[in-house]
């Protein structure tokens, strides 16, 4: 079982950067695939980022593609979302979450979540 920790989130104005971390317990951290996930009030959980365990492969929404770099460190078993350009519309609940699917389409394919990091952008 993997636990994750989300940190990073807080208070930036339009415009502005964070960079969200996740932090993973175990050994086995290298065989998953990572994700970020983010969700809004009243929204639907939103896919925002994928890569896969070996680290060579990315995909990004649409809506964040170009503004958001997703990376991760197997040795310090934490993986990263890189967040630029931030909009109002960012502003979200942040999950990142771990899938034993070497490249993960759906949100049930994710088999541990974090509990989220706040992201507020402020106009």
């Amino acid at each position: 079982q993997v636990q994750l920790v989300e940190s990073g989130g807080g208070l930036v104005q339009a415009g502005g950067s964070l960079r969200l971390s996740c932090a993973a317990s175990g050994r086995t951290f290298s065989s998953y695939a990572m994700g970020w996930f983010r969700q809004a009030p009243g929204k639907e959980r939103e896919f925002v980022a994928r890569i896969t365990w070996w680290g060579a492969s990315t995909y990004y929404a649409d809506s964040v593609k170009g503004r958001f770099t997703i990376s991760r460190d197997n040795a310090k078993n934490m993986v990263y979302l890189q967040m630029n350009s931030l909009k109002p519309e960012d502003t979200a609940i942040y999950f990142c979450a771990a899938s034993l699917t070497a490249t993960p389409e759906y949100v049930r394919q994710y088999d541990y979540w974090g509990q989220g990091t706040q992201v507020t952008v402020s106009s």
